[in-house]
């Protein structure tokens, strides 16, 4: 057998089963192996056995050597793994075809794998890709609106980083478990920040007046939530079609402000009718809003605004993520902290 292949292959032989698998425990590993079944100490079958529990050996095909011509025996190796059985005596031109055909299958299946790792390698290079670009769309239509207005831009940064951490709390919530998956919050912290990009629509007379704005201003000022939906639709309509990571932005933008009692804008939704995602931003943006210093109000404290917060549990805000703000409130006081505005 060894002279028969070593005019095509190398070729390395082993006189007993604990040799084969001294051998196949290398770092030159073999294509393809040739296994008596009787053989001195260890038989065939056993090696084999030896050979599948090591992921090094497990994959290289076996193709049993055997003057036992029973079905039964050959069924017990076919059952174990191996890929062929050759009887002896031999017929060196079927050992050289079959030997031939296991190997071309061998090849033609590591081929196929590293193909595969080399599509993941791809396909995870490529998404890498898709989600920077979605990162660095968003960031730069947001530094749009911190140009229109300057109070926007850390309050971008806090109101996103708040959101992450109230939906990962209340993820374990029964509530919410089911829709506050870990893509579900990736999507929620990358839509945030447009979230108020309607602004970019609102007259400077009204965005940038030094005071509080009258009730025509206010009316203006509040389509501000359409304005920034309609932006976002316009562009999946240029596309001409709609794009799931955007399901979030247009939820936030246009639903911040309904009121869990019904009484905000623009369509006055209630209750559960508002989308989570809207729900959960409302309660960042109002927190932000009051912690921060305004032309028309001086910058509430931490405590003061978790007050404001809990006086509007049930009428304002969704209860149960009230709760949940409560509980990381000492979170949310570091993030203010770390994203705190320039004096």
């Amino acid at each position: 057998m060894s002279g028969l292949l070593r005019e095509e292959y190398k070729v390395k032989l082993a006189h007993n089963g604990e040799r084969a698998l001294q051998i196949v425990s290398g770092e030159s590993k073999p294509d393809l192996i040739l296994l008596d079944i009787m053989m001195p100490g260890l038989d065939g079958y056993e090696v084999l056995r030896r050979l599948q529990q090591e992921p090094g050996s497990a994959t290289i095909p076996v193709i049993f050597l055997t003057a036992m011509s029973a079905a039964e025996d050959e069924q017990i190796g076919l059952d174990l793994g191996a890929v062929d059985y050759i009887s002896k005596p031999i017929n060196p031109a079927i050992v050289l075809a079959r030997v031939h055909t296991h190997l071309q299958l061998k090849f033609a299946r590591d081929y196929l794998q590293n193909q595969n790792a080399f599509l993941e390698q791809e396909v995870e290079k490529r998404t890498r890709e898709v989600m920077a670009i979605q990162d660095v769309t968003i960031r730069a239509i947001t530094s749009l609106a911190e140009t229109r207005d300057n109070e926007t831009g850390n309050h971008i940064r806090r109101t996103q980083h708040y959101l992450r951490a109230l939906a990962e709390h209340l993820s374990h919530h029964p509530r919410f478990a089911a829709e506050l998956s870990a893509a579900t919050i990736e999507s929620l912290f990358k839509s945030a920040p447009l979230h108020d990009i309607g602004k970019v629509g609102i007259p400077d007379r009204i965005l940038l007046k030094p005071g509080k704005l009258d009730a025509d201003e206010f009316e203006i000022m509040k389509t501000h939530t359409t304005l920034g939906r309609d932006a976002i639709v316009h562009a999946e309509q240029e596309l001409g079609e709609s794009i799931a990571f955007l399901r979030h932005a247009k939820e936030i933008a246009y639903s911040h402000q309904e009121k869990w009692d019904g009484s905000g804008y623009p369509q006055g939704l209630s209750g559960e009718a508002i989308p989570l995602s809207a729900r959960l931003m409302a309660v960042a943006d109002v927190y932000d809003a009051l912690i921060s210093q305004r032309v028309y109000k001086p910058a509430f404290s931490h405590e003061q605004a978790l007050q404001i917060i809990h006086d509007g549990r049930g009428s304002h805000f969704d209860p149960d993520i009230v709760d949940g703000f409560e509980r990381i409130s000492q979170t949310i006081a570091q993030i203010a902290q770390h994203y705190s505005d320039e004096p």
